[in-house]
């Protein structure tokens, strides 16, 4: 499992092709085939799976019970816009332009790459978005990791 870390400024050319970096391209996994899904985030934000990654993010998103309204709502919302793309021979990506809508993207973007994921944000709401960090970041680290199954390994941290 490839883990992406890092922020990156980009822009969309004309055509609403993004050039993927060469950091975050070496990251890659093989199992992925230069495929991603890219989809709806959360804070209107876009998100971009690894081919592989998706597969199993949707396994568990389709394990959801049907039956249940909020599941039904959330199954939709996750699957909704969502589209393969692959990276050319130029390492650029499309961006579906219904997408970029949603996330409020012109030209001027950011990746914020994240473990095994990699948001896309607008530039304006992603400065926005760093600038209006949590002062508890600290109590919102316990909080949060103590519902983590793995939260116990990262005691030290907060």
């Amino acid at each position: 499992m490839s883990q992406f870390l890092g922020d990156f400024e980009c822009k969309l050319d004309a055509k609403g092709r993004l050039s993927f970096p060469s950091a975050l391209r070496k990251k890659m996994p093989p199992e992925a085939q230069d495929k991603f899904v890219i989809n709806r985030g959360y804070e209107n934000c876009l998100q971009l799976f690894p081919y592989n990654e998706w597969i199993l993010k949707s396994k568990a998103v389709d394990a959801l019970d049907l039956d249940d309204p909020e599941s039904r709502d959330y199954h939709r919302w996750f699957y909704r816009g969502a589209t393969e793309v692959e990276l050319d021979a130029a390492g650029r990506i499309l961006v579906p332009k219904l997408l970029c809508d949603h996330a409020g993207i012109d030209k001027e973007l950011f990746l914020c790459a994240s473990g095994v994921k990699i948001e896309i944000w607008s530039k304006e709401r992603y400065l926005k978005r760093i600038s209006e960090e949590p002062d508890n970041i600290s109590e919102l680290g316990k909080k949060v990791m103590s519902k983590s199954k793995l939260g116990g390994l990262l005691g030290g941290l907060s």
